[in-house]
């Protein structure tokens, strides 16, 4: 049992997803953590759908899930609202379609609760895509688990967990400051760098990132995510977010002018890919090569719009 003036703050935000969102408040509810030491809140970010309606449905749950609505749309919003709102020392950040096992906070926490020295910034969970409706061959390498390391401990440089399960000491947010709203998922777009700008930014201030593989949830993917539509739009934007996380550090010039060449290739010869296998009728490699060349014309796209102070 942690100290008594210790607290966890489990923060989901959610849009519209009020059905897989019962599943996670489920499954929190049935943690094996002392009662008194965590606390749910649930960020509504604008949902149409039933999601109050869902968490009312835990209001006997101990602890009752606390409802928040934050109109500013985006997901770094909703999860700066969770901060400003947080009464824990804790923050477990998790998405709204992750399924967890009994000892999840437990196994989130005890890195952090053991850390009196606050040499610990963040520590990420395995994160393992599950596919109710199935999984299309040609998307399978792009939703491989995370697997950094077997144990729980530092990751190395290169290595950044998943924002779906992902918990920071409430203080590193206090030295750092908060999210960058710009960074992640707003309406309209696929954005995803948030998590690893913020990442970044803990090991800029000398903090290790651990990775906790026990910790592990599972992330539930429907079919909507499968298409190629949806790994287009997802590829595109997530290589605009590169470009203006990139483009706010030092020395970006260079750097962004190198990517806009190399990816300006890339597109040319991943079209030209694509279309050889759609020649011989090679459908599921003729899609993957089209997303690569998608994802550069993110780059294509966002380098300009950057070097010249557009978002």
């Amino acid at each position: 049992m942690p100290p008594t003036t210790l607290k966890v703050t489990v923060a989901i935000p959610t849009c519209n997803r009020a059905d897989l969102l019962r599943q996670t408040l489920a499954g929190i509810a049935a943690q094996q953590f002392p009662r008194d030491h965590f606390e749910v809140l649930v960020i509504d970010n604008n949902s149409h759908d039933h999601t109050r309606a869902v968490v009312g449905e835990f209001a006997s749950a101990r602890p009752a899930p606390r409802y928040l609505h934050e109109p500013k749309q985006g997901l770094d919003y909703a999860r700066n609202r969770a901060i400003g709102e947080a009464r824990g020392d804790i923050i477990l950040f998790a998405d709204d379609d992750i399924l967890v096992q009994p000892d999840w906070i437990a196994q989130m926490a005890v890195p952090l609760l053991a850390d009196p020295a606050r040499k610990i910034g963040a520590i990420g969970g395995e994160v393992i895509p599950v596919f109710p409706d199935g999984l299309p061959p040609w998307v399978a390498e792009w939703h491989a688990p995370l697997a950094f390391r077997p144990t729980a401990g530092p990751l190395e440089s290169q290595q950044s967990p998943m924002g779906a399960n992902l918990a920071f000491p409430r203080w590193v947010f206090e030295q750092i400051g908060p999210f960058h709203t710009a960074l992640d998922r707003a309406a309209g777009n696929y954005f995803s760098g948030g998590d690893s700008e913020m990442i970044r930014r803990t090991r800029g201030a000398g903090l290790e990132v651990w990775f906790a593989p026990a910790a592990a949830v599972k992330h539930q993917m429907p079919a909507s995510r499968t298409t190629f539509r949806y790994a287009a739009r997802h590829a595109f934007d997530s290589a605009r977010s590169r470009v203006m996380d990139r483009a706010s550090q030092p020395a970006s010039l260079v750097y962004l002018a190198g990517r806009f060449a190399a990816n300006a290739l890339k597109a040319l010869a991943f079209t030209l890919l694509a279309l050889l296998n759609t020649l011989i009728l090679r459908t599921g490699a003729a899609k993957k090569s089209l997303v690569r060349a998608w994802r550069s014309c993110g780059y294509l796209y966002q380098v300009p719009r950057s070097l010249f102070g557009l978002q």
